[in-house]
């Protein structure tokens, strides 16, 4: 007579992988949550000086609650004080012309880029991780920001995850669950798995409704018009 072992639900949850999100209230985090296969035990949202955190925070806030985890805020005031671009400062800011256009791409990155902006963040929720045995850290790198920014593309996820055996003692791992989507991909992952797009906020402008002209929106704005949702363009901008 064969036996067959049949797993129970508990048995399936304490083999679940457990994490901590970083979140910026946008919408690429906003989707990893949704779409992560880990139990997700905490978020962390980062203050590190930018026009926007007012609204990114109470997008945040909205999210872990949505979704009952939850949120850590931190400051990084030292951080604040050595950068000056279009995050924090809106006479930075630079507005894209044409969005197709490779070069005006690579001039707004510029204008936004944090030094090691997400390796840090990534290693602050790893100290946590470890600190607290949460297996795992999320972050919303995407394959089309991967195109412009270095340290959202699948390569630098890897290396993090290279250092992170080293830097840690329990094998801490960094998880991108959008990280072979566009954002057209990740508005239809959105759809289908009931992410509330209307809490996001994902401008750099710090205004209350989203700019419409700075990069961020316009890769937002463009998946949303991909994937014929008006309504929600009405709602956000």
């Amino acid at each position: 007579m064969t036996m067959t072992c049949r797993i129970t639900d508990k048995e399936k949850d304490k083999n679940k992988k457990t994490a901590i999100i970083l979140l910026s209230g946008g919408l690429d985090s906003a989707v990893s949550i949704a779409k992560s296969k880990a139990e997700i035990k905490k978020g962390i949202i980062f203050d590190y000086g930018q026009i926007s955190f007012k609204y990114e925070n109470a997008a945040a806030k909205k999210l872990a609650e949505h979704y009952g985890f939850e949120l850590i805020t931190l400051k990084l005031d030292w951080l604040k004080k050595i950068i000056h671009n279009g995050l924090t400062s809106p006479d930075l800011a630079y507005k894209i012309n044409n969005f197709s256009d490779k070069k005006e791409l690579e001039t707004s990155m510029k204008s936004v880029w944090i030094p090691n902006r997400n390796a840090l963040f990534i290693n602050i929720a790893a100290a946590f991780c470890e600190a607290e045995n949460i297996d795992c850290v999320i972050i919303g790198a995407n394959k089309e920001e991967g195109e412009t920014f270095k340290d959202n593309s699948e390569t630098f996820i890897k290396k993090c995850n290279e250092l992170l055996k080293f830097s840690t003692n329990t094998n801490v791992k960094v998880l991108a669950p959008l990280i072979k989507l566009d954002k057209k991909e990740i508005i239809q992952e959105a759809i289908k798995l009931n992410v509330p797009l209307e809490y996001i906020y994902s401008c750099y402008s710090g205004l209350k409704k989203h700019c419409g002209k700075c990069e961020s929106c316009l890769h937002l704005k463009n998946a949303l018009i991909l994937n014929k949702r008006k309504d929600l363009i009405k709602k956000l901008f």
